[in-house]
């Protein structure tokens, strides 16, 4: 396994058939390549406890979520992944969030690519997310 510092985090939402980003505010956090057969990472985001209803919310609906990353240093290009948030915990007046999914491309400029594709395809919704999964994965495939 490999560990990194995960220097800033942004949930991927669909609102009103616009892609937008929500920038979760970190108070610190990593990234661990979990090296495994199924190219798992964990993310572990060290946050305020005002993102607490948000992010359980998550955990109940068990819902795909698609995340960007910057990894040790801010002038790196953000990483692209499919996650599941699997646990949250208080500590404190913070908490932390933890996700677990996969790496879904490398590129920001080819996941803008893909999602624009998409959506002048007509996808929407949970089509939008299922497809995007599908291409996704494709383009892991090939890295």
């Amino acid at each position: 396994m490999k560990t990194f510092k995960l220097i800033s985090l942004d949930i991927v939402e669909e609102k009103n058939e616009d892609i937008t980003q929500r920038r979760i505010k970190l108070q610190d956090g990593l990234i661990i390549n979990r090296e495994d057969d199924h190219g798992r990472w964990i993310v572990e985001a060290y946050v305020d406890a005002s993102y607490k209803e948000f992010f359980e919310s998550m955990v109940t609906s068990e819902e795909d979520l698609i995340i960007q990353v910057k990894i040790t240093k801010q002038s790196n290009q953000p990483a692209t992944f499919f996650v599941n948030v699997i646990d949250t915990n208080e500590i404190g007046d913070s908490m932390n969030v933890i996700f677990m999914g996969t790496m879904i491309d490398r590129q920001r400029e080819q996941i803008e690519k893909i999602l624009k594709a998409l959506m002048d395809e007509g996808y929407q919704g949970e089509e939008l997310l299922e497809e995007f999964k599908k291409r996704g994965s494709q383009s892991d495939s090939r890295a």
